[in-house]
């Protein structure tokens, strides 16, 4: 179509006609003049419509997915990253929550022993024939080997390597470790020796004990110290090691031995502690942990008819009744003449 003036013309007065009835129609509302002309424009263009826009939807539809798949993507691995991280910080959240109460039982454990302590972390296990620990103090923290190591629950065991940052323990289950101990109440010494691998062979009493005196007493259920050692290495006095389970039958020899479950698990040891500094004076028992209270004795039941002798009564009534021709060791002994 050529460009002239007769075509710019009309196409003008179209524009003009167009804003017109667009402008009566806009103001005439639903009483407007062309709503007729409006209801045959959607009778005849409404079915135009809906056929182009649901062939076209699914292009569209199909071109968004396409243009938005890599934001998508990109906010959900922002979701699982977000995820992630909250929990992880539940996880940690947890995890200080309960250190925070191992430190807060080992500040105690070690206050009412008067030990000076460094706190610290198991970070690894040895994998080799000794039972040992890896702690995340060192040389650079004050620690030196022979020292004490404890838990809130008690001894641990000993360093014997010391690194910059870190330190090697070895345990008191160690079949080379040997531990200077004293029995309470009645202050008996012996020796405390380890059985290996963390008492994983040794069942509950992964430790043994000799009492260095045969003859003195020792019975079940007594509790053990460290007795300490000359210059407070490489064992500081009064740190509980654990309760006697089993004596041995055993009478001969000169020691006599018995079978120890120790108070610290170790095979969950989390946070411990160096002891930098001994007591000032030998704690003795004071560390040790309170007794459980005795199970109460059991009360003697009542008989059912409200008498202790009720029973025997009911007893006593069976041989008056001969109708019955019960013999009984009470019937009259003449009467087998």
């Amino acid at each position: 179509m050529k460009d002239t003036r007769r075509t710019r013309t009309v196409l003008g007065v179209l524009l003009v006609a167009a804003l017109a009835m667009i402008t009566v129609d806009y103001r005439g509302g639903d009483h407007s003049p062309l709503s007729g002309l409006r209801s045959v424009g959607a009778a005849v263009f409404g079915p135009v419509e809906r056929a182009s826009a649901s062939v076209v939807r699914p292009v569209g539809g199909t071109f968004d997915a396409i243009t938005d798949a890599p934001g998508e993507k990109r906010r959900a691995d922002r979701l699982a990253r977000d995820n992630q991280r909250l929990r992880e910080q539940l996880r940690s959240n947890r995890l200080d929550q309960d250190r925070s109460a191992q430190l807060q039982r080992l500040l105690g454990t070690a206050g009412m022993g008067g030990y000076k302590i460094l706190a610290a972390q198991v970070i690894s296990a040895g994998q080799g024939f000794e039972d040992t620990v890896t702690i995340d103090v060192g040389s650079r923290s004050g620690v030196r080997p022979d020292m004490t190591v404890m838990s809130a629950d008690g001894l641990v065991g000993r360093v014997t390597r010391v690194g910059p940052a870190t330190s090697t323990v070895l345990l008191a289950t160690d079949q080379t470790s040997s531990v200077g101990s004293r029995l309470e109440d009645s202050k008996e010494i012996g020796i405390v020796q380890g059985s290996g691998r963390r008492g994983l062979g040794g069942g509950a009493t992964p430790l043994r004990f000799q009492l260095l005196d045969a003859a003195a007493p020792m019975r079940v259920g007594q509790r053990l110290v460290t007795l300490g050692s000359q210059g407070e290495r490489p064992y500081v006095p009064g740190v509980p090691i654990g309760t006697v389970e089993r004596i041995d039958a055993s009478s001969t020899g000169l020691t006599r031995t018995a079978y120890v479950k120790p108070f610290v698990h170790f095979t969950s040891l989390d946070v411990v502690a160096v002891v930098v500094a001994p007591p000032k004076t030998d704690p003795r028992d004071a560390v040790l942990p309170a007794k459980p209270p005795p199970p109460p004795s059991p009360s003697p039941t009542p008989s059912p008819s409200g008498s202790p002798g009720g029973k025997k009564k009911k007893g006593k009534k069976g041989p008056k009744t001969e109708a019955g021709g019960t013999a009984t060791p009470s019937a009259n002994p003449s009467s087998g003449g």
